[in-house]
Parts: C-alpha cells; structure tokens; sequence
C-alpha cells in the first residue's frame, strides 16, 4: 500500500467536482473551523471527531460523499480534514478511495479497554461471588469482540478461550450477540457480510438468516447464549450492558455440564442487574474512563 500523503496527493473526483464552486467558501471556512464553538472547545476538532464518528457508524469504510452526507459538511472542508487525519495516522485511504479508520486509533482504544477492564472488576467479581461462575467484560472493536477483563472464581480449573486481549468474530459468542441485539438486521447483515460466519466449531450458526432469528430471540428474552458454538464443552450467558458509551457486553462462561437451563436463567438475572449499574456508572461519567 503507498504512503498515505502521496494517496491523498492524487486528484479527488468527488472533490473537484466541488472545489471550483466552493473556492470562495473554502477561504471562509478556514478561519470558521478554527472558530470557537458553543462549549469552549475548537470548531475543527469537533469536526474532526465528528468524520472518525461518522466512518465508524458506516462500518468502517465510507466514501467521501456518503461521509458528507453523514456530517452535514462540504466535501471540500472533509477533504481538508481527512488529509491531516491520514498524516497523523487515524484515518486511512483505501485502493477503491473509500476511507477508514486508522491503525493510531487502534492503540487509544487499547488503551481505554486496558482502564475498563481494570475499573470494572468490582463489578465483575460481584457477578462471580453470586453465581460461581467465569465473567468476562468485552466491547465491540470495529467488527470484531475483544475481552477487556475477566474475574474467574478461585475453584476454576478450567482454562477457556474467553482471555483478556483475545480478539474474535461476533457471530459465535454470546457477548457479540447481546452487542449486535442492539443493532438493526440491515446492519447486523453488513458485518456479517464483511466478516463472514467462519465455522469454530460443529455448533456454530453459519446461516445469516438463522443468526438473524437467533437474535430476535436474544432480543426478545434480554440475553443471548452461546452452546458451544465458539468453543466446544463451553456454555456462555450474556447481557450487553446498557448505556455505556461503546457498545459492550457482559458474559459468564462455564462447563456444559454445570451450566444447564435454570443456571444460565439465574445468570441473565444477575448479569443484567450487574451491567445495568456498570452502565449506568459509565455513561454518566463517574468511572473517570475516556473512551476512545
């Protein structure tokens, strides 16, 4: 892949188109981005978080005009924004123009999930003395599931797949269900289609149309659960915790043979009154956690 400055070096259809039009309102606009807006902050800045929003809610492509509808800006004044976020490394270019988030915002969300987790073990360990049982903390990164904590009882023997940094797909675990519960069919179906349904296991649900039904009933019940279906002889329960300001899910993962229905039932309870306080404490602020 060529260096990002000489890709945004290239002439811009979308952009020339606009540029001859715009000329005079792009002059303006230089002195209007710097401009201080309502809440003492600085009028770029804004806009620039507001493009990293607005590629993210796309799926994590978009091209420049659908990002302009997206924020209500110019094309021009996007572009213009866009070329210093690729410099600095928090966007990308694709080879089909559409743009990205970059590999910076990678390392700032990493480190955000590293505060989460360690904020949130209180919680998780109070999930864990109730019920016995493993509970993870994870969040949605992009397309995929990366666990941020873990607290397992101080009886377990058993090592599972759900550690702290593994990174998976959405479509075999329970804390990616109750994450995609919250999303609509069409968008759930568009990251099926970017990330595939790769088969773990003999139980892994591998039919989109199957997923979706699966998930209507996630959504209907107010938990989700995994039989096996990311790893063999593991049975998970999960609650997506709600309120947080990224979408995240709380789970707890144990032995098919100690997790039979009435378990998991009684899990979904206390998992979901846990995550509920764990959202509400994070969405208001009060965890001192940044999100990235």
């Amino acid at each position: 892949m060529s260096d990002p400055v000489d890709r945004l070096g290239a002439s811009d259809p979308e952009v020339d188109a606009q540029a001859e039009v715009d000329s005079q309102a792009e002059v303006a606009d230089l002195t209007e981005v710097a401009a201080p807006v309502r809440s003492g902050g600085v009028q770029s800045l804004a806009r620039a978080f507001a493009l990293l929003e607005g590629i993210a809610d796309a799926g994590g492509t978009v091209a420049l005009s659908q990002l302009a509808e997206r924020v209500q800006l110019p094309p021009a004044t996007i572009h213009r924004l866009l070329r210093s976020l690729v410099d600095l490394g928090y966007v990308g270019q694709e080879r089909s123009r559409q743009y990205s988030l970059g590999p910076r915002l990678l390392r700032l969300a990493g480190e955000s999930s590293k505060r989460i987790g360690v904020w949130a073990r209180p919680h998780l360990s109070e999930a864990v003395a109730q019920l016995g049982e493993s509970v993870n903390l994870a969040v949605l990164d992009g397309d995929e599931i990366v666990y941020v904590a873990q607290v397992q009882p101080s009886t377990t023997l058993m090592r599972m797949f759900t550690e702290v940094g593994r990174r998976t797909l959405p479509h075999s675990t329970a804390v990616g269900k109750a994450i995609l519960a919250g999303s609509s069919d069409d968008e759930v179906l568009a990251l099926l289609h970017r990330t595939g349904m790769p088969r773990r296991t003999e139980h892994t649900v591998t039919d989109p149309d199957e997923f979706l039904r699966r998930l209507a009933l996630t959504r209907e019940r107010g938990y989700a659960t995994d039989d096996g279906e990311q790893e063999v002889g593991v049975r998970c329960v999960a609650v997506a915790v709600p309120g947080a300001p990224r979408p995240m899910a709380m789970s707890l993962s144990g032995p098919t043979t100690r997790m039979d229905d009435a378990t998991v039932e009684r899990a979904a309870v206390v998992l979901g009154d846990v995550a509920g306080r764990l959202g509400a404490e994070l969405g208001s602020g009060s965890s001192g956690v940044v999100f990235a």
